[in-house]
């Protein structure tokens, strides 16, 4: 089968620094797939990759077989992919409303039934109309978030690319935008790379995952793999470890 989006033998370089070496991934129509591992693993940059915001000094992009610009992306792809990123207080601009900001994918992509639109997508990540005038430092976290999710959703994609979407986000919240992310991609059909930290993350919403480490993918897993310790990597092991966070051990009697 023919991958939805695919990456092969990517290289990003910053200067003397070797931000992506030789890294390869392949994603299906209707798939969602995770890469994870720790902080400055590659894993962001490979996403901003795919989405233009990297720059690729070697391998080859793919968006349904057709290989893409490395360094150009035009509106088509961006209508058919878009990225939620990490940080839901840096994404929204503070002077918009939540309406100018739906509004301005539309205007870009030449879309003309925005008042239908922008009523689904309010609605579809569960906020509604009441918050489509109010400006982004009167939303909380977990709302800011559904916003950009709204934002993305919008134009109707095809792929999303997900940037650690719920790490900003306090505890009591990112179970809620995780299952409203679940819940969309089930009911639009579409495609997910997510990255995330955490693996019980991955694990709930990915069917496989590429483990990464210094720039490499340096295994591949289903999920069912993961949950079960099928694992070859002492890596993953040590990460599958720190995503159970600290236990106190008992104080000696």
């Amino acid at each position: 089968m023919r991958a939805a989006i695919a990456a092969e033998n990517l290289t990003v370089s910053y200067d003397d620094f070797l931000a992506l070496d030789d890294v390869s991934i392949d994603v299906a129509s209707g798939e969602s797939f995770g890469l994870v591992g720790e902080s400055g693993s590659g894993k962001s940059t490979l996403l901003r990759a795919i989405a233009g915001l990297a720059p690729v000094s070697d391998g080859r992009i793919a968006l349904d077989g057709e290989t893409l610009d490395a360094r150009y992306r035009d509106k088509a792809f961006y209508r058919r992919v878009q990225m939620v990123f990490q940080d839901p207080y840096g994404s929204l601009h503070p002077r918009q409303t939540v309406d100018r900001l739906l509004q301005e994918p539309l205007a870009i992509h030449g879309v003309r039934d925005a008042e239908r639109r922008i009523l689904r997508a309010l609605d579809e990540v569960g906020l509604g109309s009441s918050f489509r005038f109010r400006y982004s430092h009167q939303l909380s976290g977990g709302q800011r978030q559904r916003i950009a999710i709204a934002r993305a959703l919008i134009i109707e994609p095809e792929i999303m690319l997900l940037d650690e979407p719920t790490s900003a986000l306090d505890a009591s919240v990112q179970a809620e935008v995780l299952n409203l992310l679940e819940q969309v991609r089930r009911d639009r059909k579409l495609t997910y790379i997510m990255v995330s930290h955490d693996l019980g993350v991955v694990t709930h919403m990915c069917e496989r995952l590429a483990v990464m480490k210094s720039g490499k993918v340096v295994e591949r897993l289903s999920s069912g793999d993961l949950v079960a310790g099928r694992i070859s990597e002492a890596y993953t092991k040590n990460l599958m470890v720190a995503s159970k966070g600290f236990v106190r051990k008992a104080a000696l009697a």
